[in-house]
């Protein structure tokens, strides 16, 4: 089941998603002409893992962590499917990074690998834009509009097995499996719950694959992770 939020005239409404509608227990909506995505949850933090793909290590020249290496995005980070990315003033060097992302469903603490299924609503698809230029993951990785996320929940599917690509201006750029992680959802999730008070509707975010690059305004950027979505975004200039 696919879950979705929309902006309405009587406000955000969230519902069941299928074929462009979304259903609620008081009616249904019409994407589009009812109302335009919105980030399908409303997190108080997102969590992000980096540094989780053998061939990113290898490419970045990085380190192999020994436990997941994490950040955090706060909500002013987000944006929808189909919203503009703005490229900030302060960087030379936007890039684009397509990640599997879960949300979490009610508040926990501490959580074993074996009951993170029970805590998760599903999952959804984020663009780790990243300002490259910038000192420190905070300048980096926690703008406003870094942080696109969507466009639905995906509530049945296995993070540990998803093909994903992402596409630039329909150029392929990145092409691989979440089996290839170092550590899995589960792990992840778990070790974050020891740190963190989980609350409904904040989103953990597992890495990206190799090839994370440059964007500039003009280019559009399409993530798929398959059997849970599609996510668009193009990058416009800051005066467009």
């Amino acid at each position: 089941m696919r879950l979705a939020r929309i902006a309405t005239s009587d406000g955000p409404v969230t519902g069941r998603y299928e074929d462009g509608i979304v259903r609620t227990d008081d009616g249904t909506y019409e994407v589009s002409a009812d109302g335009d995505f919105l980030p399908p949850c409303d997190p108080s933090a997102l969590y992000c893992v980096g540094r989780n793909y053998a061939a990113t290590l290898d490419q970045m020249e990085y380190e192999r962590p020994e436990e997941p290496d994490f950040f955090i995005k706060p909500p002013a980070s987000l944006l929808a499917h189909e919203e503009p990315i703005i490229s900030p003033a302060f960087t030379d060097e936007l890039t684009y990074a397509g990640e599997l992302a879960a949300v979490i469903d009610e508040p926990c603490h501490d959580v074993s690998e074996d009951e993170v299924p029970a805590v998760v609503r599903g999952y959804t698809i984020m663009n780790d834009v990243d300002a490259l230029d910038q000192q420190g993951r905070t300048a980096r990785k926690a703008f406003d509009g870094s942080g696109p996320l969507g466009p639905w929940i995906e509530t049945d599917v296995d993070p540990t097995d998803i093909d994903m690509w992402t596409d630039v201006n329909d150029e392929r750029r990145q092409d691989a499996n979440t089996e290839l992680m170092l550590f899995d959802p589960y792990e992840i999730i778990s070790y974050l719950s020891k740190r963190f008070t989980f609350r409904p509707g904040d989103v953990v975010a597992f890495g990206s694959p190799a090839n994370p690059g440059l964007i500039e305004p003009g280019d559009t950027v399409e993530i798929t992770y398959e059997g849970v979505g599609t996510l668009r975004n193009s990058v416009v200039g800051r005066d467009e």
